[in-house]
Order: structure tokens, then sequence, then C-alpha cells
């Protein structure tokens, strides 16, 4: 576990709860220190504050995702939706505005490691196929014909999930519990942008169909396949 974070109070309290939930935490207090660390040893999840005093947490995070998709929990200490949105777009799994409660700082860390843990081990050896559409599980890829579309983490785990259950509404409730693992309430607008984020990179092939007020659905293609 890494902890990214220029203020040392707020360091070493979110390392206290994290080691107490039995994690074993470095720390570093700039982007560069962030970046260096991160390319020597990759962590298994890292907590990243916005604001660093060098490179701040959007470029440390869009740097990262350039070699790894290693779980990414970023820090904000401003509630504007433009600095979420900007995180999550980049490549950030989820997000947190300060103040926040350790207790739920800890739930949303066990579920970005579930979600990347065991859960997608369960899947590794499916392909779906939806037109052109092609998302291989095991490898962690979506093509459209012999182009590879580059996703993030959760753009990839919502994408699968729709296509899992094509023609099935899912409402945004139920993604932000099957892709990112909330057992509690969240904030349904990081679904909505994980989605137009899919359509943006997916163009013609993207197959998610927005329900007004439900959620989202993929149509059946008829060449849709499930190996």
């Amino acid at each position: 576990m890494f902890v990214v974070e220029d203020e040392s109070s707020i360091a070493s309290f979110v390392a206290l709860y994290l080691k107490n939930a039995g994690y074993s935490v470095r720390t570093a207090a700039n982007g560069s220190e962030a970046l260096a660390q991160v390319a020597a040893s990759l962590p298994t999840l890292i907590v990243l504050d916005l604001m660093l005093p060098d490179i701040d947490g959007i470029e440390v995070c869009r740097r990262i995702r350039k070699g790894s998709d290693v779980p990414i929990l970023m820090l904000t200490a401003r509630d504007e939706d433009v600095d979420k949105i900007i995180g999550l777009e980049v490549g950030a799994d989820d997000y947190l505005t300060k103040p926040f409660n350790p207790r739920e700082l800890v739930a949303r860390v066990k579920s970005i490691l579930r979600r990347a843990g065991s859960e997608r081990r369960q899947i590794e050896s499916k392909q779906l196929t939806h037109g052109d559409l092609m998302i291989d599980a095991g490898r962690r890829e979506v093509r459209v014909g012999e182009e590879e579309i580059q996703l993030a983490p959760k753009e990839f785990d919502l994408l699968w999930e729709l296509l899992d259950h094509r023609g099935l509404v899912l409402t945004r409730d139920q993604l932000l519990e099957r892709v990112w693992g909330y057992t509690f309430a969240g904030d349904t607008r990081t679904v909505d942008v994980h989605v137009r984020q899919l359509r943006r990179k997916l163009g013609d092939a993207s197959p998610i169909v927005t329900v007004w007020g439900v959620g989202y659905k993929v149509t059946p293609a008829k060449d849709a396949v499930r190996a």
C-alpha cells in the first residue's frame, strides 16, 4: 500500500488506519518521489492526493496509468465536480473528498482491492464480443475490429459488467456495488463519468444505452458471443 500526501499529519493519519486494517504502508510527500517509488516497486494500491507540491496528482495518475493498472484512490481537498471528473478520466478508480471518515477510506480500499483481486480472477479466462467489439478478461484487452482500445481499470470493469448482463437494465446503484464494490451509498456521478469515457473511446462501437431515470444497458447484438 502506498500513500502519496504532502501534509504529514494526514499521511500519518491515513497510514495508521491502513496499518491497523492489516496493510503494509509506504508514504511519499510529492509526485516525483511517488513516481520513483512506483517505478522501483509497484504497490497493491495507491492513495494519491490531488494537490501535491511539485507534480499534481492528476499528472502522477496519468503517468502511472501509462504502464500500470494498479488501483488508485484519489484524495481531494476541494469538493468540486471538475476535480473528481478529471481524476476519474485519467484513470483513478475512486476518490474521497477531505475531510473524510477513515472508516470509509478503509472500506473503499477493501472494495477496490476485492474487485481487483479475486473477482477479476474468476472471469480471467472469459471473452465477450458485441458486433466489432471484443473484450478479453484474461488479457484485460478491448478491441474494436483490429484496433486495441486503451481503457482505465474501472472503465474495463464497467464495460464487462454491462456486456455480461446484456439486455438487462442495471441501475447506477447496482453498478456502483458490482463494479466499485460499494455496500454503502456512493456518488452515482462516478458511473456517469465512466460511461461518458467509454462512449468517447469506443465511438460508434459503444453498445451502452441510457435508460433515462434508471441506469444503463447493452442491447443484444445479433452476433454477440460469450466464450
